[in-house]
């Protein structure tokens, strides 16, 4: 792990039932993340994906890469464009930086290095997503 390593890309379908249900898991019942007709009276030409589920997808998306024991410190992203059903999502990323660090007292056994990735996703309709991830490995395996 470098940094300037991209990640390779990963396409996500943006299903209804995965609008829905990332809306129900996240407990959040905003009619526009599950009722269609509501989300159009509301402006929205259907219902639409809610940042929780985008949050969790970049999360998902970095600790594919980097493997089971790899370590979320710190998610932050930011939403541009809907995502809608019938599209279909690309994130990408690129390691920015990577720090060695001694020890994380909070996490046992994860005293590798920690890496600063940017990632971004993309639809039909623009950039849905921008965001950096903080991800501590454990030792031996940022190499």
């Amino acid at each position: 792990m470098r940094a300037g390593d991209a990640l390779p890309p990963l396409e996500i379908e943006i299903t209804r039932t995965l609008v829905v249900a990332g809306a129900i898991a996240s407990r959040d019942y905003q009619d526009v993340h599950h009722d269609p007709e509501l989300a159009r009276h509301r402006g929205s030409p259907d219902v639409f994906m809610n940042i929780l589920t985008t949050n969790g997808l970049v999360g998902r998306y970095v600790t594919d890469h980097f493997g089971p024991r790899a370590v979320l410190r710190k998610v932050a992203i930011r939403l541009g464009a809907p995502n809608y059903p019938g599209d279909t999502m690309v994130l990408t990323g690129r390691v920015e930086s990577v720090e060695s660090v001694e020890s994380v007292e909070s996490v046992e056994s994860v005293d590798g290095a920690t890496a600063v990735v940017k990632v971004v996703g993309d639809n039909g309709i623009g950039r849905h997503v921008t965001g950096t991830v903080t991800v501590t490995l454990p030792r031996g395996e940022a190499e």
